[in-house]
């Protein structure tokens, strides 16, 4: 068994300039099961170190990204994965997965790619309440 230094919350990256993102976050928040995930913008020094120790390129995810139990999932591998997180019925995301991943990403890149047209950016990351600031990664 892990000891508590050894063990990585569950991360979720996201673009923290991104309206459809920062929505997510909150959406997640509101509807999680538990506070066991973590969250930090892909822009923060948090989000920057996690990037590097798992040697992920966020230029070719163009993605959000979770990273749990040192498996890192991107794209929609990360929203299946991040529905396990959530309460019925929103956690039956999970079940996407059934659909071949070539499929479901095909969908996922048409979102994230279009994002910022679609649903606009802020000028700079969004910053927590004081109430949620221990979600997120300093």
């Amino acid at each position: 068994m892990k000891s508590n230094e050894e063990i990585t919350p569950a991360v979720l990256l996201f673009d923290g300039v991104c309206n459809l993102c920062n929505g997510s976050v909150q959406f997640i928040l509101k509807h999680e099961k538990s506070e066991k995930l973590k969250f930090s913008a892909i822009q923060s020094e948090a989000g920057q170190k996690l990037l590097s120790q798992y040697n992920i390129n966020p230029e070719q995810t163009n993605s959000v990204i979770l990273i749990c139990d040192g498996v890192v999932y991107t794209e929609s591998d990360a929203v299946a994965k991040v529905a396990e997180f959530l309460k019925f019925p929103y956690n039956t995301g999970r079940y996407m997965k059934v659909v071949p991943r070539q499929i479901r990403n095909v969908f996922y890149k048409k979102v994230a790619s279009n994002r910022y047209k679609w649903f606009g950016q802020k000028e700079s990351c969004m910053i927590p309440t004081p109430d949620l600031r221990n979600r997120f990664l300093q």
